[in-house]
């Protein structure tokens, strides 16, 4: 299975649901990656701020810092490669890299009645769940 590394730009939190301004693309991309861990994915996530040793291990980042300057943060790199840096990568971007199909999921069933009605619409009686 692959192994994605995000070498982040300096943040109190990887989240993105700290501080008074939540960031709506980190938060979703925090998501995303939680998502692809659940898919076997191997995930990390290193924050300078927090993990400045293990940052600054990375030859990749070194490499893309000095030719990109902090502008290519967040860096993603796959499998020991550089797939994406300055952005937050969509979900079908991480499922490409990685390999993961997105179709190859089962669809959620779904049912014809309602909590408060039957496939008519009718109102069911007050000992339904909606009393």
């Amino acid at each position: 299975m692959s192994t994605l590394q995000v070498f982040d730009k300096p943040l109190c939190c990887s989240s993105g649901v700290c501080g008074p301004d939540v960031d709506p693309a980190l938060v979703m991309f925090s998501a995303d990656l939680q998502w692809l861990e659940r898919q076997g994915v191997q995930v990390q996530r290193i924050n300078p701020a927090h993990q400045p040793t293990l940052f600054a291990a990375s030859q990749l980042v070194r490499q893309e810092l000095k030719r990109h300057g902090n502008a290519c943060l967040p860096v993603v790199v796959v499998n020991d490669a550089v797939v994406s840096r300055g952005v937050f990568p969509t979900r079908n971007q991480l499922a490409g890299w990685t390999g993961i199909t997105l179709d190859s999921f089962p669809e959620l069933p779904v049912t014809n009645t309602a909590c408060c009605g039957d496939s008519q619409g009718k109102t069911r009686s007050s000992s339904s769940c909606c009393s």
